[in-house]
């Protein structure tokens, strides 16, 4: 389900012309921002979406990946559930960006699939000091 919200964030109706759309004017009257303030705020809401999608996407491909080849021990966290986890979000970023590419209103960037992938192993990250410091 969650990659299908990614395909859907992929097409011309989320691109950055259409969300400004319907952000600018709601923070320009929240926040009383001009356009060239907007802009920088756009953006780092948009890279934001980027984090979160896709570190969402490693914890759910983590969580099946854990389901799907058990430890024999009692562990909670592999790191071959969490490399497994990380290359999925690596290929889903790079074929995301990639269909993005032939799109005229928007941009397949090598940037965004690293930005992708780091949030992917920041999740795993977090997965593991969630099980090792916290959970008991």
């Amino acid at each position: 389900m969650w990659l299908i919200v990614i395909a859907i964030e992929s097409t011309t109706w989320l691109s950055s012309e259409h969300t400004s759309r319907i952000l600018y004017p709601l923070l320009h009257r929240l926040f009383n921002l001009d356009f060239s303030q907007f802009e920088e705020v756009h953006f780092y809401i948009r890279k934001s979406g980027h984090v979160f999608g896709y570190g969402l996407l490693s914890l759910l491909l983590f969580r099946a990946w854990k389901q799907t080849l058990p430890a024999i021990d009692a562990s909670k966290w592999k790191v071959r559930w969490a490399g497994i986890a990380v290359l999925g979000t690596a290929l889903v970023a790079s074929l995301d960006e990639w269909h993005q590419s032939f799109l005229p209103s928007r941009t397949g960037t090598v940037r965004d699939v690293i930005l992708d992938t780091s949030a992917g192993i920041a999740a795993q990250l977090l997965v593991l000091v969630w099980v090792t410091f916290v959970s008991t």
